[in-house]
């Protein structure tokens, strides 16, 4: 796997390949020590600064994730829910973290009835389910933390506190929020300074959101839940005739549970179980090993027609079947079961585009991602959203922060797998991933909406099936869709892929958007592989973001270099 990892991506144009003549953009960052990924540089900067001063993967990724909330204030945040794949180096073993907020008690269908709401709202207070991150932050600090609790946040409450350069890609996210964020005087004066979104370069700061950070890091998580906080977000709720209360904040907890897998090609490929969108990856992956991997290449007609059409049969079961298992039998067992897979493959014509694919029955049984490892090999992979651009578009008084709007994926029909009801967790779309083979280990993620389970496919497939390192794995030419359900044959791509595959692909039946060359519809995504063997660790960040890769100074090397001195 090691040659497989240093390779750069195959070609099949040519009898041999040349670095010279390489597809992706950047290199991928290699080094003995820890790395931490994420789309902020600065956010990866503050992970690997924890890493040196010997704290863990986990400790890194929750400074890394609480300074990506000051940074990229739209995408996530302490107002939102947070997923984690942990995998311990010593032991082997993998463990889950599902820290996705219920909906309040009172938030139930025959309350919305009641208000003449028939569909669920895409944003507001109805929207808003307790927020799951600090929670989260503090479930995996207490198993794998190695630093002082109040010690992560430094980072975060500098760079809010002192201001940091608004970046490109979230200049032009927060730019379109603008609308959104002036029907909240709070989300205006909090994120529109001189009424309008901070530009690129901009220095934006955020001194609530300061204060916020603060009582978390010096009364721990209970503040978010129980205090000071909490109490912020009850008067906004009372003050937007929101349905949350004390109980609902004070009773929620993170939860413990057993990643989901398959294997794919003698790959072991893990996500996590409802009521994320993990499964619908590994279902497709499932259908995709049904077929040899094409011999013209990963961006040729036949691949993308056959990835696409296994990623409509794998959403179509999604839409039918995700839900909190707590309130729903979701039929995992059924849905990743190889000899199901071989069923719904035979559904695949391979000339042409279904448009109309439904779900199969199966037998019985604006967001952000972050990886980070440390020196002693474990990897954590996390991913953290507000859902939609500034959530509910409501910002807490006076703590600087929005409320996510993960409620609007409930449905309102009763018979529904995901029908809205008090203290349930909705349907989710922010899945960490994580697969391995050998020596080799890797957590990985590709933020997105409904883009990130079949992101997350082509990831694997472009490891796996083309070779590719973790940089042109996550670098290559995508397709993605623009919603879980009703997909039809409309498709996003990337113009990268040849205008004459694009071309066979439209005769097939496929309807074709094209977008830029690296599209953030295509999703954000990280990647870090840690061999056992040799001890190296390999990091990428996508191109597509505002990110990048970067390792801890090594603990001597920062010993040895003296302080300096400000000359008079």
């Amino acid at each position: 796997m090691r040659t497989i990892l240093l390779c750069c991506i195959v070609t099949t144009l040519t009898s041999a390949t040349f670095p010279q003549d390489r597809t992706n953009a950047r290199s991928m960052v290699i080094s003995t020590y820890g790395i931490v990924a994420t789309s902020q540089v600065l956010a990866s900067q503050a992970g690997a600064e924890i890493l040196s001063h010997g704290g863990s993967a986990v400790d890194a990724a929750i400074a890394a994730n609480a300074t990506l909330g000051v940074m990229e204030p739209d995408m996530n945040g302490i107002g939102g829910d947070l997923f984690a794949i942990v995998w311990e180096a010593k032991t082997g073993k993998l463990y889950g973290l599902n820290a996705s907020g219920w909906a309040p008690k009172a938030l139930t269908i025959d309350y919305l009835k009641s208000k003449s709401i028939t569909k669920m709202p895409g944003e507001g207070i109805d929207t808003v389910t307790v927020p799951g991150a600090v929670e989260g932050w503090n479930r995996l600090h207490q198993r794998f933390g190695h630093t002082a609790w109040k010690d992560l946040f430094t980072p975060a409450v500098f760079y809010a506190e002192n201001g940091f350069a608004v970046q490109e890609l979230i200049a032009m996210d927060w730019r379109s929020s603008e609308d959104k964020l002036k029907a909240d005087p709070e989300s205006r004066r909090v994120f529109l300074p001189h009424d309008q979104a901070p530009q690129m370069g901009e220095i934006f700061k955020n001194p609530d959101v300061a204060k916020a950070l603060r009582l978390v890091a010096t009364d721990g998580p209970q503040s978010f839940y129980k205090g000071e906080i909490a109490q912020a977000i009850l008067a906004t709720s009372h003050e937007f005739s929101g349905t949350i209360t004390a109980e609902d904040l004070a009773g929620f907890s993170a939860e413990w549970v057993e990643p989901i897998s398959t294997t794919y090609r003698g790959w072991k490929v893990y996500e996590l179980p409802p009521n994320g969108q993990g499964m619908a990856a590994l279902e497709m992956l499932n259908i995709m090993e049904q077929f040899e991997p094409s011999k013209t290449g990963p961006l040729s007609s036949e691949e993308l027609h056959k990835r696409i059409e296994a990623m409509k049969l794998a959403y179509a079961d999604l839409a039918r079947y995700n839900a909190d298992p707590r309130f729903a039998k979701v039929p995992v067992r059924g849905l990743l079961s190889k000899e199901y897979a071989k069923q719904r493959s035979q559904l695949i014509d391979p000339q042409k585009a279904n448009c109309d694919t439904q779900a199969g029955v199966p037998p019985s049984s604006d967001t952000t991602y972050l990886t980070a490892v440390d020196r002693e090999g474990n990897i954590v992979s996390l991913i953290q959203s507000n859902f939609s651009s500034f959530g509910s578009g409501i910002t807490v008084r006076g703590m600087g922060f929005a409320l996510q709007n993960r409620g609007a994926l409930f449905m309102l029909d009763p018979a529904q797998p995901d029908a809205l009801a008090g203290h349930k967790r909705p349907f989710h779309t922010i899945i960490p991933a994580f697969m391995e083979k050998g020596d080799d280990h890797i957590g990985f993620g590709i933020m997105g909406g409904a883009n990130q389970p079949l992101a997350h496919a082509q990831f694997v497939s472009n490891v796996v099936d083309y070779g590719m390192n973790l940089q042109a794995a996550l670098e290559t030419a995508r397709f993605t869709v623009r919603s879980n359900f009703n997909i039809g044959c409309k498709i996003l791509i990337e113009d990268r892929v040849p205008a004459e595959v694009r071309q066979r692909l439209s005769s097939m039946g496929h309807q074709l958007e094209v977008r830029g060359d690296f599209s953030l519809f295509m999703g954000r995504g990280q990647a870090i592989d840690h061999n056992t063997k040799t001890g190296l660790n390999f990091a990428a960040s996508d191109a597509r973001t505002d990110g990048s890769a970067e390792p801890e100074v090594p603990p001597n090397l920062r010993q040895s270099i003296p302080s300096g001195n400000r000359q008079p």
